[in-house]
């Protein structure tokens, strides 16, 4: 589907951070994730492909309550040492994200980011790499219930814009965006841009709308087929 305003395939772009914008995870996220659980809970050892894997499926929470055996209390913990490691280290863009988000405001068209990253190091990361300033992010700082998987962001975003859900593109490298943009009845593009692993690729390739293995195809489809 075209859609008329402007000739935008997707007016309103809805970008996971990690891992789908900047390569974070094996740069920051699991090295922080390393160094916590050889101070903290020595037992515990996961490699790159484990960690990617688990926060796939079943995600970021069941990881270090199921996965771990963190108590609630001892999750905050983490949360705090993450959030203060992530404020001293920013993640790379992928290359050609900054010319999509730039075609994509040049052409009158929006984009927002729901992440499982505190906003304010998402909007660092953006000015760190010279991206155009998202027009609404939603990140790990919002309540458990508003957090990706749960649809509430994208209603806001429909709501704040007066969109319809075939106007907007979810373009995340993990199940829970997947499921968030299946709840609210939204279409899907997985980044297969971030890692090679069979179980998460095989899994998008079923499932997804898309499946881009390269930024590059995002951008053609975005922009070139319209």
């Amino acid at each position: 589907m075209t859609d008329k305003r402007n000739g935008l395939k997707f007016p309103c772009l809805v970008l996971d951070h990690d891992d789908t914008t900047v390569n974070s995870t094996a740069t920051i996220h699991y090295p922080c994730f390393v160094e916590y659980m050889e101070k903290f809970f020595p037992s515990v050892h996961l490699t790159l492909e484990e960690y990617f894997n688990a926060n796939f499926d079943p995600g970021v929470v069941a990881l270090f309550t199921e996965i771990c055996g963190m108590t609630e209390e001892q999750m905050m913990d983490e949360e705090h040492y993450w959030a203060a490691y992530c404020r001293t280290h920013s993640a790379k863009a992928y290359p050609g994200i900054r010319e999509i988000l730039e075609e994509q405001r040049r052409r009158g068209g929006r984009f927002c980011v729901v992440s499982h990253s505190f906003t304010e190091n998402i909007l660092r990361d953006y000015r760190e790499n010279g991206l155009p300033e998202p027009d609404m992010v939603f990140g790990w700082e919002y309540p458990p219930e508003q957090r990706k998987p749960s649809p509430w962001p994208l209603q806001k975003i429909m709501a704040q814009y007066g969109y319809e859900p075939e106007e907007l593109l979810v373009v995340d490298d993990l199940k829970p965006g997947y499921d968030m943009a299946r709840a609210a009845g939204v279409p899907f593009a997985a980044a297969g841009w971030a890692n090679d692993i069979e179980k998460i690729e095989s899994y998008m390739r079923k499932h997804c709308d898309r499946y881009y293995k390269t930024v590059q195809a995002l951008w053609k489809d975005l922009f070139e087929q319209t």
